[in-house]
């Protein structure tokens, strides 16, 4: 026991090795996500001719790109995938317009989740909404209803992702300063004239036939992932007065066990407890971290026990636990 907390007080060192970015393996990532992507999106407007259930056969895999191509927008805005910053930035601009993502807004957000996660006296930014028990059931009988809609699976995952990436994205926030929210709108702006201009070559039917299924699968299957990431059964949360910040990183993140496919598209961001402990960490990096180092080793959740995380929706101070809520009303 105490060689393994003399280990865990050396963590920083033990995990600063995989911290260092390969430039042969981030321009392959990129080459094998943005390449792929561009063609499938060519095959699409081919396929339109013959088939529209080929089309969206195939918008599934081209979403499956696109969310590894958001797994590099991701690294990139914690300067992990490049040495040079500004290499980073400019394949995460690029990456971000890809994904419909204003890169300045999303990265302060979640630059503010790494440093809250976990923290019940932090909640409202860079994460999904969660109340306690005790909130939910001093909350009007009004904002139970809201709540029970936003958590409801169907409008969590299958329709509120795309509107986040499509529209709500597109707003500016008024907690952010004037140069992100001017930023957010340039990204706009750039979505915009590449929609017109792609329409121009293709036509607009077109277009919307092929983008608008491929950015529907894409983020339904990235906020699946990032609500995997810190709401499952064993999952902790504390009060400020007791967070930590390698504890919640290690128990408030979770580890899931993909099948290899769904591993590779994630970019292996399901080794999330290692991610949080050090974003500087870039994704290829992330199973030889976990495999060459028995301290970051934990319970893996399966990717069965992942489909059935969604059925908690409530924090349970006293059981220190979350809780559906069947469980909470009961």
């Amino acid at each position: 026991m105490e060689a393994q907390n003399n280990e865990w007080s050396n963590w920083i060192n033990i995990i600063k090795p995989y911290t260092r970015p390969s430039i042969a393996k981030s321009w392959w990532q990129v080459i094998n996500s943005f390449v792929p992507y561009v063609i499938l999106w060519v095959i699409m407007v081919y396929s339109l001719r013959y088939s529209y259930l080929i089309t969206l056969a195939l918008s599934v895999l081209a979403a499956g790109f696109l969310v590894r191509i958001f797994i590099i927008f991701h690294d990139c805005g914690h300067n992990s995938f490049f040495k040079s910053r500004r290499l980073n930035k400019i394949v995460g601009i690029i990456a971000g317009a890809l994904v419909f993502t204003p890169y300045h807004k999303w990265h302060y957000q979640h630059m503010v989740h790494h440093k809250t996660v976990g923290d019940l006296d932090k909640r409202g930014m860079g994460d999904i909404k969660i109340l306690t028990v005790k909130e939910y059931k001093n909350s009007t009988k009004r904002q139970r209803l809201f709540y029970r809609l936003y958590r409801n699976p169907i409008i969590l995952f299958l329709i509120a992702p795309f509107f986040l990436f499509a529209i709500f994205f597109r707003f500016p926030d008024k907690k952010l300063s004037k140069k992100i929210n001017l930023y957010s709108h340039i990204t706009t702006v750039s979505i915009i004239a590449a929609i017109t201009i792609i329409s121009f070559m293709i036509g607009l039917k077109t277009y919307v036939l092929i983008q608008i299924p491929v950015l529907y699968f894409a983020s339904a299957f990235g906020v699946w992932l990032f609500y995997l990431q810190h709401q499952f059964e064993d999952v902790m949360w504390e009060r400020t007065t007791n967070w930590d910040y390698t504890t919640i990183a290690m128990d408030g993140s979770s580890f899931v066990k993909f099948p290899a496919i769904l591993q590779w598209f994630s970019g292996n961001i399901g080794f999330h407890h290692i991610h949080h402990l050090s974003p500087k960490v870039p994704n290829y990096n992330l199973e030889k971290c976990y495999k060459e180092n028995p301290l970051f080793q934990k319970k893996p959740m399966t990717f069965m026990e992942s489909l059935r995380a969604a059925k908690y929706s409530l924090w349970d101070e006293e059981k220190q636990k979350l809780v559906s809520f069947k469980e909470a009303l009961s």
